[in-house]
């Protein structure tokens, strides 16, 4: 802890600007990057600093924009953003700064142009000042860890793929190349103009991270090695990767992780917001579900165990995670905050014999009335079903509501108690369901729970068992099923659960999977964890004791 306290003091003395804070002439950004943790292994920390930039001495480079692409999914994305580009850039040419179009092997289209010769008449000094530039800058095993992302397939994520093909002619033409910009794609004649210009702070953008923006001859690796100041400009960039592919992540969230990639070994990046205001540029077809985790229990932690689930499993995976909680007293009924549940594209439901304010309740029932998926947790087969004090005080309010039968109306279960704690629970699963999609490739042998079994039968006979626990002396319960709703609302239960069970890889593999089932996604092949820091030490409530 001390080590990791004299890191950030020093870095913290590291972001204070030197001088004034800036003319109101410079360019002003927030420049985010990602820090190894002192002592840990893997863990990064994102940190964000304020940076002022003389325009005069900053230049835009923009990487492979082009009017075409063999994959279109990715000349559609290209489209999409290629307007938000002209406009960052028509801002930034109005504040002085230099722009650089590099549309990669279509130079033949600008031959004659001011703009391309202005590019040729620098590449003299170019070749002068930087002799030892790469043609092309690929993976760097002394700087850099593998990429997160699998491109090995050419990366494009669009049905019936044809054969990468260079079918590019030029620029996007949605991007304006003004007079006074240069057009190139060549390492040499780019420093060159780096260089007559004195430009010391370069930000790039441009597609496709994982390929063209990292290793072209003026890419991100060559600029940093060259010694410039570089910047990437996340929200206006993009990567070819195939989520078919590891780590079997939507397109979206690949291109962040190579985001942080970028930032954890290269440069920092920054958003075209911060020079255009408002929000940063967000691809429409980027919609990422919202999981609303409703925990109010007091026996199992899960107000410990599951945000720490959804840090380790599910984030890094594009899942947005919002926590609706009350205390553990079980006469508390007052959950935070409310209005979230609306959001929901799937509910997670640990509460125990708890009354919810009447509202509360409402939004529940809508989002099952409106067939969305529900996925609940150990005591969610008693979650709305108060007893003693707590079902007087709730019967005493009008403005409270329960609902005892939310078992059998929603879950498909018959909880009726639990045998004596003592026995490890012993977990097979069920004959008929070893080809559901949420037992795919959980590692089930010698599997143990460590809860006391509930008893849960008869379940409804619309419910597809998946899992059995069992003890000595008595019949198999189970543990873990699936049902649908006539209104199209999928449902997961297990009565699993104990912060012992989150300890276990294919307890969190199997609560992975139904997350995935519920939203209609498909699972992961494997439940890698590739891109994940030392999550033991970053989240010891997920590790055995």
């Amino acid at each position: 802890m001390k080590s990791f306290k004299i890191f950030w003091l020093v870095f913290a003395v590291g972001m204070i600007p030197t001088g004034n804070a800036g003319p109101s002439s410079a360019l002003l950004f927030h420049a985010r990057q990602r820090f190894p943790v002192p002592g840990q292994t893997n863990v990064w920390i994102p940190i964000q600093r304020t940076v002022h930039l003389d325009p005069s001495h900053t230049a835009v480079i923009v990487c492979d924009v082009w009017d075409r692409h063999w994959c279109s999914s990715a000349q559609h994305r290209v489209q999409e953003m290629a307007p938000r580009v002209d406009r960052f850039l028509r801002a930034l040419r109005k504040r002085g700064v230099f722009i650089i179009h590099a549309p990669s092997d279509t130079m033949s289209f600008y031959a004659g142009t001011p703009q391309r010769k202005r590019a040729q008449q620098a590449r003299s000094l170019g070749e002068k000042r930087f002799p030892h530039l790469k043609r092309w800058y690929g993976w760097d095993a002394t700087r850099e860890s593998p990429l997160p992302i699998d491109d090995s397939d050419g990366g494009c994520d669009a049905p019936g793929v044809g054969k990468p093909s260079r079918v590019w002619t030029r620029e996007n033409p949605a991007i304006w190349i003004a007079p006074q910009d240069a057009v190139s794609d060549s390492g040499p004649e780019i420093f060159g103009l780096l260089a007559q210009r004195q430009i010391r702070h370069v930000l790039i953008l441009g597609v496709h991270l994982n390929m063209c923006v990292l290793g072209r001859p003026f890419g991100i690796r060559q600029l940093v090695t060259q010694g410039f100041q570089t910047f990437l400009v996340r929200d206006l960039t993009d990567t070819m990767y195939n989520p078919r592919r590891r780590p079997w992540v939507s397109h979206f969230v690949g291109t962040d992780l190579m985001i942080e990639h970028v930032e954890r070994y290269w440069c920092p990046t920054v958003v075209s917001s911060d020079i255009l205001g408002g929000s940063p540029f967000h691809f429409a077809e980027d919609r990422r579900p919202t999981i609303v985790w409703i925990i109010g229990e007091n026996e199992y932690h899960t107000w410990e165990t599951l945000p720490c689930f959804a840090a380790r499993e599910l984030a890094w995976r594009g899942f947005r995670s919002i926590f609706v909680t009350a205390s553990t007293n079980l006469t508390d009924f007052a959950f935070h905050p409310i209005r979230p549940i609306a959001q929901a594209d799937l509910l997670v439901i640990s509460v125990r014999r708890r009354a919810l304010p009447r509202s509360m309740m409402e939004l529940i029932r809508a989002h099952l009335r409106s067939g969305k998926p529900l996925l609940g947790i150990r005591t969610a087969s008693h979650a709305f079903a108060p007893r003693g004090q707590s079902l007087s005080l709730a019967r005493q309010n009008p403005n409270l509501a329960i609902w005892p039968d939310f078992d059998p109306e929603i879950l498909g279960g018959h909880y009726h108690g639990h045998y004596r704690p003592g026995p490890i629970v012993q977990i097979h699963p069920a004959q008929a369901a070893r080809a559901h999609p949420i037992l795919h490739s959980v590692n089930l042998h010698n599997a143990k729970a460590f809860g006391s079994l509930y008893q849960v039968r008869p379940l409804k006979p619309d419910t597809v068992p998946l899992l059995y626990g069992s003890i000595p002396n008595h019949s198999p319960e189970p543990v873990a099923w699936t049902r649908h709703l006539s209104t199209g609302s999928r449902i997961f239960y297990t009565s699993l659960g104990h912060s012992q069970d989150f300890a276990q890889p294919w307890f969190r593999h199997l609560l992975g999977n139904a997350v995935y089932w519920c939203l209609g996604m498909t699972p992961p092949p494997v439940w890698t964890q590739d891109p994940m820091p030392d999550w033991d030490a970053v989240y010891p409530c997920l590790s055995s004791p």
